[in-house]
């Protein structure tokens, strides 16, 4: 097994950390004087968060991390007593109400290190902490990933070539990777201006007939400053639209959990029936966190060509370029999204072998490309 040392200086040789923290602290978060920055994530992002610290420090903000060792998650669930598992910790909810912006850096010990825990014990710490979770994302945000040697045995790949992979995702690789979110931005800008007005649309692949009504919902441009990397347009379904069946063609794993093969139908915005080849006790427990777990949240359509396969992680796999996601449950207000949910899960179908998302009848995605758009 390689050591921590080892695998820092092998990511360092591809993923160089420091305009990595330039661009989470300068486009991601707009650090601004005096700001109050909290920064999550694992000892594994060490390299990544020292140049975080110079970054917001040169910016004359201040900086806090919450950095997470090895199998606090799991000795969570393994130690915790009823109020912990119902209850949220007062000193989290100070923070939320305090903190200008956090960024989460995922690092991961072992992405599979909840597999083994209850669902339903998971499903009640996401209800009980729902207060906390919506204070914070009143705020500014930001989701990356620095890459680690669980994470690269995640995705199937070498260490080395999965740092790659994440560079090439972020933009990094690029002259100027601030130009290049920006040309990816103007290319969601006129996808947005082809949804724009559109009433019904439709999902069609193997396994898949679905449709739903974003009448009169805002598409959000979401272009690097949410996620880092990112690349999707998204919106919120009304909630009572979704009629048919899907066929989610790309696994997924949520809090470590491996789930694939899920398969949902709908009848006036309600899952009605719900399999999965692999995680079927982790998607019944899902879908039962609240009433508007069983209803859809977000529909959103992948646009980063630099991410073609899936690596395990959703950060990634949801902006596949010619993908499309539903996330079942919460929504997020500025799309005119009206569900309620302590859930957000989502979940990626690959449009890119003979798949086709259509609004009002007129073609938008087939085969993971957009006809008549250029793509960034």
């Amino acid at each position: 097994m390689i050591s921590q040392d080892d695998a820092q200086a092998v990511v360092a040789e591809v993923l160089d950390p420091a305009p990595m923290a330039d661009l989470l602290a300068g486009y991601c978060l707009e650090v601004e004087p005096r700001q109050r920055i909290v920064v999550r994530s694992s000892v594994l992002a060490t390299p990544l968060l020292l140049e975080l610290q110079r970054a917001i420090l040169d910016r004359e903000a201040w900086v806090r991390f919450d950095v997470e060792l090895a199998g606090q998650s799991r000795g969570f669930y393994e130690h915790a007593r009823d109020l912990h598992l119902d209850d949220f910790d007062d000193m989290a909810m100070s923070e939320a109400k305090i903190l200008d912006a956090v960024l989460g850096v995922q690092a991961p010990y072992d992405p599979r290190e909840l597999a083994g825990v209850d669902p339903a014990l998971m499903a009640r710490v996401a209800r009980a902490r729902r207060p906390v979770r919506e204070r914070t994302l009143k705020k500014r945000w930001c989701s990356s990933l620095w890459p680690t040697p669980a994470g690269a045995a995640a995705a199937g790949m070498e260490l080395r070539d999965f740092a790659a992979f994440v560079r090439r995702a972020m933009f990094l690789d690029q002259p100027d990777p601030v130009h290049a979110w920006h040309v990816l931005g103007a290319f969601q800008d006129a996808l947005i201006e082809r949804l724009r007005g559109a009433s019904t649309l439709r999902i069609e692949a193997e396994g898949t007939d679905l449709t739903l009504s974003v009448k009169g919902r805002r598409w959000v441009n979401s272009d690097g400053r949410r996620n880092m990397p990112s690349g999707e347009v998204f919106t919120g379904p009304h909630e009572t639209s979704a009629d048919g069946a899907i066929r989610f063609t790309i696994r997924s794993s949520p809090a470590g959990v491996d789930v694939d093969g899920v398969e949902l139908r709908f009848k006036d915005g309600e899952v009605v029936g719900a399999h999965a080849e692999r995680g079927q006790e982790y998607l019944r427990q899902a879908i039962a966190t609240d009433e508007g777990a069983r209803r859809l949240g977000e529909i959103g359509i992948g646009t980063n060509f630099g991410i073609q396969r899936p690596v395990g992680a959703i950060l990634f796999d949801e902006k596949i370029g010619g993908t499309v996601h539903l996330a079942l449950g919460r929504s997020y207000p500025e799309t005119g999204g009206k569900n309620m949910s302590a859930l957000h899960w989502d979940l990626i179908c690959d449009l890119r072998d003979g798949g086709r998302l259509t609004a009002d009848g007129e073609v938008v995605v087939e085969n993971g490309r957009f006809p008549g758009l250029q793509a960034a």
